[in-house]
């Protein structure tokens, strides 16, 4: 990540991350703080390591981890990732179709599995077909290779059919929001609505 990068994050941040000295003691700077949350996030490292690395306890790494990702949740993920609307969908579908030759496609879809520490309850949903302990991370890509609908959290021992049934996208799709009424005349021949 490059610095003016981390400075821009730091800034958006803020208003939700930064904390105040007390007469007790004084706070972790926010810098200090995003650069916890970004370290673990980026590694997977343990929290003792990173507590270690950075001179804090493990408690705290907890702390900056959850605070960074409400924070991102609530400040970045309105601004960033959006659902795109009916022009945009024409937008991207006419960009789509233009480069790869995929009329009415809307999007490529794949899961991931992200591995965590099995929990204590229904431990055994989240062991999946790799043989270790994970959640599903589901993403959709437009033409141009950006992210326009995120859903995470299934356990991992789902099939993906399954996490697209359960996810926002599929609500959204089944009322029709992402292809909208269309014709197409291919070869002289009107061969209506069609979509992949």
């Amino acid at each position: 990540m490059s610095e003016e990068t981390y400075v821009y994050l730091c800034n958006k941040l803020r208003p939700t991350m930064e904390r105040q000295d007390t007469p007790f003691r004084e706070c972790i700077p926010l810098k200090k703080r995003v650069a916890i949350a970004l370290w673990k996030l980026a590694t997977g490292s343990e929290y003792r390591s990173i507590g270690h690395l950075f001179g804090v306890s493990n408690t705290t790494v907890c702390r900056c981890v959850q605070d960074f990702c409400a924070a991102a949740e609530t400040l970045l993920v309105p601004e960033l990732i959006r659902s795109p609307d009916r022009e945009q969908f024409a937008e991207m579908a006419a960009y789509t179709e233009n480069r790869w030759g995929l009329p009415q496609c809307v999007g490529a879809i794949d899961g991931s599995h992200i591995p965590i520490l099995a929990p204590q309850e229904y431990h055994c949903d989240y062991f999946n077909r790799k043989g270790w302990h994970s959640i599903i991370l589901q993403g959709v890509v437009d033409g141009k290779g950006h992210f326009w609908n995120v859903f995470a959290g299934m356990p991992g021992s789902l099939h993906d059919a399954r996490v697209l049934r359960l996810s926002s996208l599929w609500e959204l799709a089944s009322r029709g929001n992402y292809f909208p009424p269309c014709t197409r005349n291919i070869g002289g021949v009107n061969a209506g609505c069609y979509g992949l």
